[in-house]
């Protein structure tokens, strides 16, 4: 039995594989209670319930108000956009890059305004936001503009492992220029804040080194002693439960073990790697520094193998029910 919590669901880049495993997720019995609401094309989807033969009861609704108590496989969609035109499989196309655009703000709009309990997105694709002319770079930028927030971070989960990210799409010449005690601090602050929040109430915060063996008292660099160290030290002072800087080649395992509940890391790959080789199917994202929840697959468009019926739904399924857990602010 569903509850009244709404949760925006946006279908990502109509071309890619969203669609697809958005159904195939939503006809899953074991996501938690809550009310289904996807922001999309209602052709694609209905495309792929026919093709996986799903159970799914697709209710199209012109306004969020629409949305009433429900039987459990009643789904809902409401497009925003242009519901006449059809989307090409598998390849890139601006009217898709223009479109997801759309949905995504049009979530978020909902999120702003308490109109839903939280968004899960799939995969969008960058080229082709930029192919139509849109100056948001992903999903983060869109959230960032609109809520107005001054900063918002990404954290990817997969299992026990949870990854906060010091920088995400900068180059890595660029990344490194990041790492400062001041940045630093202010990672810190916002993953205890975040976890706070969830239900931790003495978050075990790690800071991941940047230099091999964390620079080997400074034989290897000295980002480590100059900012990370002192970071720490600034928030440890502050009462906060972190530590660090740890050479990156061990920390991940101690926070599988159970050492840690966080690393902070320094760069994308840094983290990316960890998480998608300690569960790359279940990997998810999460925002942090957002007024609302939002999780989201943590893979791309796969136009390769898009509309196949062959996606891996598993991320989609773990991102829906992660924000299932934090609307009920239990722990990630």
């Amino acid at each position: 039995m569903k509850d009244n919590k709404k949760i925006a669901i946006t279908m990502g880049d109509p071309s890619g594989i969203g669609p697809e495993t958005i159904v195939k997720a939503l006809s899953s019995e074991d996501l938690g209670n809550f009310i289904p609401i996807i922001i999309g094309s209602k052709k694609a989807i209905a495309k792929q319930i026919k093709i996986n033969k799903s159970k799914i009861l697709l209710k199209e609704i012109n306004n969020i108000n629409q949305v009433n108590s429900h039987n459990p496989y009643e789904v809902f969609i409401i497009n925003p956009g242009l519901e006449t035109y059809d989307f090409p499989i598998g390849k890139l196309d601006i009217r898709s890059g223009k479109e997801s655009h759309k949905w995504v703000e049009f979530a978020a709009k909902l999120c702003i305004e308490k109109k839903v309990s939280a968004m899960v997105t799939a995969p969008i694709n960058k080229e082709a936001w930029s192919m139509a002319g849109i100056k948001d770079t992903g999903h983060q930028e869109v959230f960032k503009r609109m809520a107005k927030s001054p900063y918002v971070a990404t954290m990817l989960v997969t299992g026990n492992l949870r990854c906060m990210h010091l920088s995400t799409h900068k180059p890595l010449i660029d990344a490194c220029k990041y790492v400062t005690k001041k940045n630093i601090i202010r990672a810190i602050k916002l993953t205890n804040e975040s976890f706070r929040s969830w239900g931790y109430d003495k978050p075990k915060i790690a800071v991941a080194a940047l230099n091999p063996h964390a620079s080997d008292n400074g034989l290897i660099g000295d980002t480590e002693s100059k900012e990370i160290a002192p970071a720490v030290k600034f928030m440890q002072e502050k009462g906060i439960t972190v530590s660090g800087p740890h050479p990156a080649d061990s920390i991940f395992n101690q926070a599988i073990n159970g050492n840690y509940d966080v690393v902070i890391v320094m760069y994308h790959d840094q983290g990316h790697i960890a998480i998608k080789v300690h569960g790359l199917e279940e990997s998810i994202s999460i925002n942090l520094g957002i007024p609302f929840i939002r999780t989201s697959v943590d893979h791309g468009t796969a136009f390769d193998i898009a509309s196949k019926n062959i996606a891996d739904s598993t991320s989609m399924k773990e991102a829906i029910k992660q924000a299932c857990f934090l609307i009920n602010n239990k722990k990630i």
